[in-house]
C-alpha cells in the first residue's frame, strides 16, 4: 500500500526539487533532490545496496524545516544485522567487556568441559573463525578489553580461556582489572566500536542474556565511548600476561 506523504517544505521555487515530506504518524521523512549517480561519489558511501538512492539537498532545507527538537529514538538492530558488521567493517572493531558472567557462554559445550575441570577443545575452523582469520589477513584489527574481578569470576576465568581460540585467529586480547577500571571511571557497558564511526551497544537482562543490540552513530556519543577505548587500551595488558 502506498504511504501519504505531506509536504514539510522546499526550498525550490516551483520545480518541486528540494523537498522534504513526512509519513504522517511515523518518524519518517522523504527527502525530494537531485540523484547522485556519479559512480565515484556513490562509491564513498557506506554500503550502498542496489535498492537504495542518494539525492542531494542544500542545507538550508534541513535547518528550515527538519524537526528541531532533540529526541532520542533508540537504534535497534536484528542479531543478524549485528553479526553483518563484522564482516563490513573496514579497518577495526574494538570490544569493551565488563559482565561477569555470559548465559550464552554457559549453554555451550566448552563451558561445559571447562567448568567440569577438563580441557577444552577449541573448534578453529568453525564460521566464527573462519571469519576473523579472513577479516585479519585483510589488515583489520579486532581487539577486546576485558575486565576481571579480583579475584576472576568462574565466567571470565573461562573467558581468558576462550582468549586462546580469539588470539588464535588474530584478535588482540587485553584485560584491567575491576578496581582499576572503576578509577579510570570506564562504564559498566558492555559495547563494540566499528571504525571508530559506530558503537554497538550490546544490552543485558537481569539473568544476563543479550537482549538487544543498540546502535549509536552520532558523532559526539560516538567520541564519548573512543575516549573510554583509549584509556582502556592504554592500561589493559595481554591476557597471558601475569596480572599483579
Amino acid at each position: 500500500m502506498a504511504r501519504h506523504l505531506r509536504k514539510v517544505g522546499t526550498n525550490s521555487g516551483n520545480d518541486g526539487c528540494p523537498t522534504l515530506y513526512e509519513v504522517p504518524g511515523t518518524d519518517k521523512y522523504v527527502v525530494q533532490g537531485h540523484r547522485v549517480t556519479e559512480t565515484a561519489e556513490l562509491a564513498q558511501l557506506d554500503n550502498l545496496t542496489t535498492d537504495e538512492g542518494a539525492v542531494v539537498i542544500p542545507r538550508e532545507l534541513l535547518a528550515n524545516f527538519g524537526p528541531k527538537e532533540p529526541v532520542h529514538v533508540p537504534q535497534v538492530i536484528s542479531f543478524e544485522d549485528f553479526s553483518e558488521m563484522f564482516s563490513k567493517v573496514k579497518h577495526s572493531a574494538w570490544r569493551l567487556e565488563t559482565r561477569r558472567r555470559y548465559a550464552s557462554d554457559e549453554a555451550t559445550d566448552t563451558y561445559r568441559q571447562f567448568a567440569a575441570g577438563e580441557p577444552v577443545t577449541w573448534d578453529l575452523e568453525d564460521p566464527w573463525c573462519a571469519n576473523r582469520r579472513e577479516q585479519t589477513a585483510l589488515g583489520k584489527r579486532f581487539e577486546r578489553v576485558r575486565i576481571l574481578d579480583e579475584p576472576p569470576t568462574q565466567g571470565q576465568l573461562y573467558l581468558l580461556d576462550n582468549a586462546r581460540r580469539n588470539a588464535a585467529v588474530g584478535e588482540d586480547i587485553r584485560v584491567v582489572s575491576r578496581s582499576q577500571a572503576e578509577a579510570l571511571g570506564l562504564p559498566a557497558e558492555d559495547f563494540w566500536i566499528f571504525d571508530s564511526r559506530v558503537v554497538a551497544l550490546l544490552l543485558h537482562d537481569g539473568e544476563d542474556h543479550l537482549t538487544h543490540v543498540e546502535l549509536i552513530t552520532n558523532p559526539i556519543d560516538v567520541l564519548r565511548y573512543a575516549q573510554v577505548r583509549e584509556a582502556a587500551w592504554h592500561h589493559a595488558v595481554p591476557y597471558d600476561q601475569p596480572r599483579r
